[in-house]
């Protein structure tokens, strides 16, 4: 264990403050799956993978071909969860799905980074709630510690409605307004209120 003083941020939001200076983690939505003294690994929750769809994801691992498809579950949205192992596929989701490779975070959100679990979800027996990432941010040991020295991102609680029912691009402004800050101040940017 590290110092007395360190905290676990797992199962914990963080957000990216406007000066991060990376513009892959620009407004970034991130839920920490992991924290302990080898580092930290957490998913972005609100980038969107350009032009690709569930639906031809279950194509390409072979999952569509002998199984039906629940039409509805082809919505699922696919993210952009970080800039490590892009092509890892990680199902976050609620509690009640469990598979023999899913890792439970806390009372709220587990991790289920398997292919069955995709299979699951395709035919409708998945989780209730749930997010499809490729990707994940990861921190070597130390480092997340001293980017929140520098005042890189701000530590949030989850929120399963802001993480599985928002929109997007609208996840960060509504964490944002649930610490009470907002974002306008904190940047400078013109915007609406």
């Amino acid at each position: 264990m590290g110092q007395a003083d360190s905290t676990d941020l797992t199962g914990k939001l963080l957000l990216a403050m406007p000066g991060i200076g990376d513009p892959r983690f620009h407004r970034a939505v991130i839920y920490i799956c992991a924290h302990d003294e080898n580092g930290a690994m957490g998913l972005v929750v609100n980038a969107p993978v350009p032009d690709v769809k569930f639906q031809s994801l279950l194509g390409q691992l072979g999952i569509e071909s002998d199984i039906k498809i629940e039409a509805k579950n082809l919505e699922l949205p696919v993210l952009n969860g970080g800039p490590v192992e892009t092509a890892r596929g990680f199902l976050l989701h609620s509690n009640e799905f469990r598979q023999k490779d899913t890792v439970q975070v806390d009372d709220e959100f587990s991790i289920t980074g398997t292919t069955d679990a995709l299979e699951a979800v395709a035919k409708g027996q998945g989780p209730e709630k749930a997010l499809f990432i490729l990707g994940y941010a990861g921190w070597t040991p130390g480092q997340l510690e001293s980017e929140l020295q520098q005042n890189t991102w701000l530590v949030a609680d989850p929120d399963p409605n802001l993480i599985f029912e928002d929109k997007p691009q609208e996840k960060w402004t509504h964490a944002m307004n649930k610490l009470g800050l907002d974002p306008a101040m904190l940047s400078g940017e013109m915007g609406r209120a």
